[in-house]
């Protein structure tokens, strides 16, 4: 836990009358400064957590004291997402109207240059059209916007030295390359067209790079418990990585956690694989099913139920369906009439396998955007399962489940689990025999729309 004192802070200005146009910051934000930059455990890392969130606030303040001109969205920008906050060193993707802004934050001013994270620079997902220089002086609750440049100006600037960046990925950026005049900044936002200032497109190609690499990558990256990206990996990989939302969550959690109390390293070797699958692979869009139609890629291998009401003449494998249903409701679990559902026979190292998949909109006010999938494996002659078959389910956040046969039962004649998630979130499944033989199914979102 992040504690504020006079030990912890950077800097004292005991003897420094302040400018008048200090940015005064709230108990309030102050207190919320402290509380997200704690979701963050590396103490380093902890304390520009902190000090970025001041400084948004303070940013914040700034533009609300200017009048009503400008709307503010800090919803995707990297501080509102501890994640994000954990990886990013800077406050990047504020969104003021069209305008994408970076506040380059520091306790203090007391060099001619300061140094600037080549990922906000570099990175089309994180390139602003202006960065914003904020000192942060937390023992007085205060900040000061001491200046901006534009990324059209600062790439200009870059490219006629030749300026690269160090081995820790950072750009050391003269401090005179700055305007020092914070209001005109506030005219720029107010009158000048976002298309004024080009900003360079992110690549199509992402997925296809990953895939190319993510060997190389389930390797390297359980390494970023200990060590930093730029120990860890090239530019290149790291690129990859920055850009994509799955692997900084799985980083985050990574190192905000003891792989060796909570977790078997097979289990987490497995989920980062996983998430490769989640992200590289195409997904059956279980949605389409709610209109009784499958896409392009179940109809390679998917085939649809009827209406999962209950049928007065029973045919297989609805038969099939129906008693496992039934079996279902007798424990509790109830499947709604607007469900529907699809069914594939699989073949594991010549053991037939049939996998329902049933899916529905959940309407509850408490989960109004959210849907579930109910995964049943069983065999087609509802014969015991083998003793070593699993049912996994993953999604970007780890292994949700992983049911088997359990042989002091004397078998299954049927593996089921179902998962909940909302509109945005897929699922992977996978079935397994043993160790060796395994197969996993296309990812499972979620779109009604046709």
């Amino acid at each position: 836990m992040i504690k504020i004192s006079k030990e912890k802070r950077l800097m004292t200005l005991e003897f420094e009358q302040l400018p008048p146009e200090a940015i005064s910051l709230s108990q309030s934000q102050i207190n919320q400064g402290i509380e997200f930059s704690n979701q963050v455990s590396n103490e380093s890392k902890q304390w520009q957590t902190y000090l970025n969130y001041l400084s948004l606030s303070a940013f914040e303040n700034w533009l609300y004291s200017r009048g009503n001109y400008f709307n503010i969205n800090r919803d995707e920008c990297t501080i509102s997402q501890p994640a994000l906050a954990n990886i990013v060193p800077s406050v990047a993707n504020i969104k003021v109207g069209e305008y994408r802004l970076c506040l380059i934050t520091t306790g203090s001013f007391i060099e001619e240059q300061v140094d600037i994270a080549r990922i906000v620079i570099d990175l089309p997902e994180y390139i602003s059209h202006f960065y914003i220089l904020v000192e942060v002086i937390e023992e007085e609750e205060k900040a000061i916007i001491q200046g901006f440049i534009s990324y059209q100006e600062l790439l200009e600037r870059q490219q006629s030295i030749n300026l690269k960046p160090n081995s820790k990925w950072t750009y050391e950026i003269p401090l005179t390359w700055f305007c020092n005049e914070p209001d005109r900044l506030l005219l720029y936002l107010h009158c000048l067209e976002p298309t004024a200032i080009s900003l360079p497109t992110i690549p199509s190609n992402r997925v296809h790079s990953l895939e190319l690499v993510k060997e190389q990558l389930i390797k390297i990256l359980p390494q970023l418990q200990t060590k930093e990206l730029w120990e860890a990996l090239t530019w290149e990989q790291a690129t990859l990585v920055l850009t994509n939302r799955e692997l900084i969550h799985w980083i985050y959690n990574l190192q905000n956690q003891n792989i060796e109390e909570t977790l078997q390293i097979g289990t987490f070797q497995q989920h980062l694989s996983d998430i490769f699958k989640l992200i590289t692979q195409p997904a059956i869009n279980v949605g389409r099913w709610l209109w009784d139609e499958l896409d392009a890629l179940a109809e390679e291998s998917w085939n649809l139920l009827p209406n999962i009401a209950p049928q007065p003449v029973m045919r297989s494998p609805v038969e099939e369906f129906t008693v496992i249903s039934s079996q279902l409701q007798q424990r509790g679990l109830e499947i709604p009439l607007i469900a529907r559902g699809a069914y594939q026979n699989l073949s594991l190292a010549g053991v037939p396998l049939r996998l329902y998949a049933v899916t529905w909109h959940l309407l509850s006010e408490s989960e109004p955007n959210s849907w579930t999938l109910l995964l049943i494996l069983g065999t087609p002659a509802l014969e015991s399962l083998p003793h070593n078959l699993k049912l996994r389910v993953s999604d970007q956040t780890g292994i949700l489940v992983e049911q088997k046969v359990n042989p002091v039962s004397g078998g299954n004649s049927y593996l089921f689990t179902r998962v909940v998630g909302n509109f945005d979130e897929k699922f992977l499944v996978s079935v397994s025999l043993g160790d060796s033989v395994e197969i996993t199914l296309p990812t499972f979102a979620f779109d009604m729309s046709r």
